[in-house]
């Protein structure tokens, strides 16, 4: 069904006049009614962060950069300053000042007390001053030859002891330094009779299951104030080696003459002897592993 096209009201034909006054130019000419609009104008770029100034005082980047750096340096030799002072500081407390203060600040064994036996004065005097020097160097004279005497008691030491602090307190003895008086202690409870006890020490010592570079320290300590040198020391060194490195040894075709060539061939002799002996057990484990016998302990006989 159609529908009917009524009179217009009022208010329509009200609007339409209105929208029709609006379309006209200023000429009175009208235009039409969907009119393309001009294309926007373009906002203006602003500057990126990067090229932009500070906000503060119009300050360029290069002088920017500038300040930064020389704050950089300044700060880098106050940092250096400090690690100055705080290291001679340090070293201060530690009383490192001159000379060779290493031992302030590291352990080092006391000497065993000293009984006035013979045979250990040698051992004693040598602790004492390898103490003395570690930690002991910025004390006074005084003060080292009595830390040494709290070191001496028993037996005929204590008289002996005795006597000494008598003669320093009256002023009678008086030691310009500790080696000095470390000297003194050597010959006062060393001198003939420590030689004997060398000598005796030294004819009884041999090597059996030790390797030869403990056996050659061992031999060097004993040798020490023994008074034997050149052949007869020679020939007590053989003595004492195992026979199977003296006879390769002496077996060779340019032996060994001195003492010195006598520790060093052993060694190196003794030591691949050995090296062979765990190279054999090595192998030796290995075959019977493969082979699931039952491995059996040997004692390698002594070169």
């Amino acid at each position: 069904m159609g529908l009917k096209e009524g009179p217009l009201s009022h208010t329509e034909i009200s609007s339409s006049s209105e929208y029709e006054s609006e379309s006209e130019t200023s000429t009175g000419s009208t235009l039409p009614l969907y009119t393309s609009l001009p294309p926007p104008t373009p906002l203006p770029l602003l500057p990126s962060p990067i090229d932009s100034s500070p906000p503060y005082n119009n300050m360029s980047q290069v002088n920017l950069h500038e300040i930064i750096r020389q704050q950089q340096e300044q700060l880098a030799v106050m940092q250096a300053q400090i690690q100055a002072l705080l290291a001679a500081g340090g070293a201060r407390t530690r009383g490192a000042t001159t000379g060779f203060n290493m031992g302030s600040h590291m352990e080092v064994a006391k000497p065993a007390i000293f009984n006035g036996e013979a045979g250990k004065v040698g051992g004693f005097v040598t602790m004492c001053r390898l103490y003395l020097r570690m930690k002991m160097r910025e004390a006074t004279i005084e003060e080292q030859v009595f830390w040494i005497l709290s070191h001496v008691q028993g037996g005929s030491a204590d008289i002996w002891k005795e006597n000494v602090m008598e003669e320093l307190k009256s002023g009678e003895v008086e030691y310009e330094t500790a080696e000095e008086f470390l000297t003194s202690l050597k010959k006062e409870f060393g001198g003939g009779e420590e030689k004997s006890v060398k000598v005796a020490e030294l004819r009884k010592l041999e090597q059996e299951e030790r390797t030869m570079e403990e056996f050659v320290q061992e031999f060097k300590r004993a040798a020490r104030g023994s008074g034997y040198e050149g052949r007869p020391l020679v020939e007590e060194f053989k003595r004492g080696i195992n026979g199977g490195i003296r006879r390769k040894l002496m077996e060779a075709e340019n032996p060994p003459a001195s003492i010195e060539q006598w520790y060093r061939r052993a060694t190196a002799l003794d030591r691949n002897w050995r090296e062979s002996r765990r190279e054999d057990e090595r192998m030796r484990g290995k075959k019977e592993v493969a082979g699931g016998a039952p491995k059996q302990e040997q004692r390698q006989s002594l070169p």
